[in-house]
């Protein structure tokens, strides 16, 4: 049995959490739930935005699955995600991108896995308001370490999943000293693996490159902010954000997220899309070693997104929240 933090988040967090325990429930997972919350609704309940009750669970299980959290924008507090990559070094951010059958795209035959820096760039937070000359700095921080176990990493994941090719996307025409840095790391990264395919591209090509030939890609690493951006671009490619998964992973702990926002204009009305999370409990059960049960969910997903009218109306059907989960639970058998 393994105990999972669950982190229900914002907005239409506990709806689709609620949802995704219906589900593992049914499909008989060995996981039981330890509930800690976080964000604007803890905040409003507790004044706490980060309570000790949550870092003493996520300290004590090492996995957690988390909701959505709202994240001002422009004013307010730091993103709680950031916060949590940063205070437990999570410095993988796992976003695959696969075309699946009913699910609209313009495309097919898109199966990529991002690979972003999650710590460092310009999410590190380092950031300076000089007021007199109405000037705002933020710095980019790479560190060759921080590079090294990124790059590494996307090469490890190439290596274990059969994986052919891996990508780095970065900027070193301009910012000298950063790309070249993560150029050093992933041609270091690329001796240790001599038989993954590697290449490099600079940023703007790299966009260009994804929406006229995503199907070139296999897996690609790049840094924080890159990542950000990239991984939006290639979850657009397959259907959306509520349709792919997403990860926070470090040496000694991860966190599994739907990588949406927290949708408050649809929150309570029982129509939210839980995919995106259910991917990401997904990924969570590979990451615990429950291959047999992640196949059986994802093969009853599978048979739901293929039927229109069991979707939620995002997704071209009518069904509500629970009665998406429902369907995915009949499929199940």
């Amino acid at each position: 049995m393994h105990t999972i933090t669950l982190i229900p988040g914002d907005g239409i967090g506990p709806e689709i959490t609620r949802a995704v325990q219906d589900i593992f429930a049914a499909a008989q997972v060995p996981v039981q739930w330890e509930e800690q919350n976080a964000g604007q609704t803890t905040f409003d309940q507790s004044g706490e935005l980060l309570p000790q009750a949550l870092f003493d669970s996520l300290e004590k299980n090492r996995v957690a699955l988390k909701g959505p959290i709202t994240t001002p924008v422009g004013k307010g507090f730091r993103s709680i995600n950031v916060s949590l990559r940063q205070k437990y070094d999570l410095y993988q951010n796992l976003r695959p991108a696969k075309t699946t059958e009913g699910i609209a795209s313009r495309y097919s035959g898109i199966d990529i896995v991002l690979f972003r820096e999650n710590t460092e760039g310009l999410y590190a937070g380092l950031e300076l308001w000089d007021e007199h000359h109405g000037i705002g700095d933020s710095i980019a921080r790479v560190s060759v370490a921080g590079a090294r176990k990124i790059c590494r990493a996307a090469f490890a994941y190439a290596a274990k999943h059969g994986r052919k090719k891996v990508t780095l996307a970065h900027k070193a025409n301009i910012l000298k000293v950063p790309g070249k840095i993560m150029l050093d790391a992933a041609a270091e990264a690329a001796r240790e693996f001599p038989h993954i395919q590697y290449e490099d591209k600079i940023i703007d090509n790299m966009c260009m490159q994804l929406v006229t030939k995503p199907e070139q890609f296999d897996v690609i690493v790049t840094t924080n902010l890159f990542g950000d951006i990239l991984s939006d671009l290639c979850a657009g490619l397959v259907g959306g954000l509520g349709v792919v998964s997403g990860a926070n992973i470090g040496d000694d702990m991860a966190i599994f997220e739907a990588v949406h926002g927290s949708a408050p204009d649809i929150a309570g009305r029982g129509i939210a899309n839980p995919t995106a999370l259910l991917r990401s409990a997904l990924l969570m059960l590979e990451h615990l070693g429950e291959k047999e049960a992640a196949t059986r969910i994802e093969n009853a997903l599978n048979e739901t997104l293929r039927n229109k009218e069991q979707c939620t109306g995002d997704l071209g059907g009518s069904a509500s929240t629970q009665q998406f989960a429902q369907n995915v639970i009949n499929n199940l058998k």
